[in-house]
């Protein structure tokens, strides 16, 4: 809890800061700082910590609890440059005493610079008075009137925490969820945020009459949260199933397929010998996608303790980008990020290209695919026999615990099938 509490106080702060004159000179760049990401419009506060060691630095986000940090940085004059070469970004800041100004962008054709500021961390009492019990399970629904596309249409799940004023939690979407949010409740009024070098999102939410929440989300999308006990009643269709979203055409076929490994070059199929009669998990993702890197440990993990029972793991990558000198770096920095000792096969790209294959033309036998992540899982007949849409970091909390313990339960019970 005391880490909560350090979280939302650093919201807080953050908040108050901007208004506040430079009282002295900047000093060293090493420490926390508060700090706000411009993204589509809505200033999204999120917690910063640099560390410099003479010319060199590093420069850590916070995921929850968890630092994420830079893996190459420098410090020349009046600027500070750090590398995320995980998520293709960059972000480069410049010194005006206390205040830090600059732009986190990502590297790929074409993207937008987003810009930053940041001023030293200040600790802020948060008063807990008048707050309501908002911890739990919840679920949300887009206004009507802001319906434009079938994603508007789809249920999520919101889980909370909370210790007084102090609140975390998350959204969990079909492909998963969009990182810790904390904050907390002051004026009548819930604050959350994230930012951890992707996925900024800020949750703002007032409570109604009837317990619901109004929320608004990165300033410009309105919402409707239950409780999740009352979403049926009060007319909030159910979240669609994870494990039901995506399945096969055709459920006693094998199932095929045939990419290059990402290293050497060479075709890796279900017909090679290394796989015949294992347990498979075919990993659909790409180096771009914030929730493949919130299953990467996960998988890592998964392939330590069953390998040496018959289990094994395939990474399928579908890239925003069909040159291999733009996504090959990319992919082999996520490898090298998770330690991931299995195949990581390229099997094609996110969107048409006139060299690529679409995960449509790539994996034909799949019917309505919409996620990224999606995990296939392969009994030792070749048969599929469960596949997951999307993947719950440890944000949401005991659906995180509770999806980990399905999916060891069901490579259990494939496992001591025969061959």
């Amino acid at each position: 809890m005391k880490r909560l509490l350090l979280a939302a106080a650093l919201l807080v702060a953050s908040s108050a800061l901007w208004s506040r004159p430079s009282v002295e000179a900047a000093g060293s760049l090493d420490g926390l700082w508060d700090a706000i990401v411009v993204a589509g419009g809505a200033e999204v506060p999120f917690r910063f910590e640099i560390a410099t060691s003479g010319s060199e630095a590093q420069g850590f986000f916070f995921e929850g609890d968890r630092k994420i940090g830079s893996t190459a940085g420098t410090v020349a004059a009046d600027t500070i440059t750090l590398e995320y070469d995980f998520l293709n970004t960059a972000l480069e800041l410049r010194v005006s005493g206390e205040t830090l100004i600059g732009t986190y962008r990502n590297k790929r054709e074409g993207a937008k610079p987003q810009d930053v500021r940041m001023r030293r961390f200040i600790p802020a009492a948060i008063a807990d008075d008048n707050t309501p019990a908002l911890a739990g399970s919840w679920e949300m629904r887009r206004n009507a009137e802001e319906v434009s596309a079938p994603r508007d249409t789809r249920t999520w799940h919101v889980f909370l925490r909370q210790s007084g004023a102090e609140l975390s939690g998350t959204i969990l979407r079909v492909d998963g969820d969009v990182g810790t949010l904390v904050g907390h409740w002051q004026n009548g009024k819930l604050v959350l945020s994230h930012f951890a070098g992707e996925r900024p999102n800020l949750f703002e939410a007032t409570l109604a009459a009837d317990g619901t929440l109004a929320v608004t989300l990165n300033g410009t999308a309105h919402y409707r949260v239950v409780r999740s006990g009352e979403a049926r009643a009060k007319g909030i269709p159910e979240p669609p199933d994870p494990s039901r979203y995506t399945n096969v055409k055709e459920p006693t076929a094998p199932f095929h397929f045939a990419f290059p490994d990402h290293l050497t070059g060479k075709v890796v199929s279900d017909g090679d010998a290394r796989l015949k009669g294992k347990v498979i998990i075919l990993a659909i993702g790409g180096s771009w996608c914030p929730n493949c890197h919130d299953e990467a440990p996960f998988l890592s993990e998964l392939y330590k303790d069953f390998r040496g029972r018959g289990l094994e793991i395939v990474g399928l990558m579908f890239e925003n980008d069909p040159d291999p000198k733009v996504y090959g770096p990319r992919v082999q920095s996520f490898i090298k990020r998770y330690t991931i000792q299995y195949p990581m096969l390229i099997a094609g790209t996110t969107q048409p290209t006139p060299t690529s294959k679409t995960i449509a033309e790539a994996l034909p036998q799949l019917v309505n695919f919409g996620a990224y992540p999606t995990t296939i899982v392969l009994g030792r007949d070749g048969l599929v026999r469960n596949v997951h849409a999307g993947f719950p970091s440890a944000a949401t909390g005991a659906e995180h615990v509770r999806h980990k313990q399905e999916v060891r339960e069901l490579l259990e019970r494939l496992l001591i099938e025969p061959s």
